[in-house]
């Protein structure tokens, strides 16, 4: 597996992780975002950072993304990003 397809589905499996909350319940904490250290599939260390944003005004759609990078080469991860859109019930 080469580094830039380990380090994107490293970044779709958190991603999807990500999502997993729906935009009731990240609507409560969104701007919000972290990081953590963990692997990729391949066993790479490597950095994930996972944010949580209005895409837009507050109160709106969310965007999730994720960003993947080795400690000491940020400008080679790889960010995925999905929208949560706002649903009205």
């Amino acid at each position: 597996m080469s580094f830039e397809t380990d380090l994107e589905e490293a970044a779709r499996e958190e991603l999807e992780r990500a999502c997993t909350l729906g935009w009731k319940e990240l609507s409560a904490h969104t701007p919000w975002g972290d990081n953590f250290e963990g692997f990729t599939p391949a066993g790479r260390e490597v950095t994930f950072e996972r944010s949580y944003l209005w895409d837009g005004e507050a109160g709106g759609d969310i965007r999730v993304e994720v960003t993947v990078y080795e400690a000491h080469a940020y400008e080679e991860g790889v960010t995925l990003n999905r929208t949560l859109r706002q649903t009205l019930a």
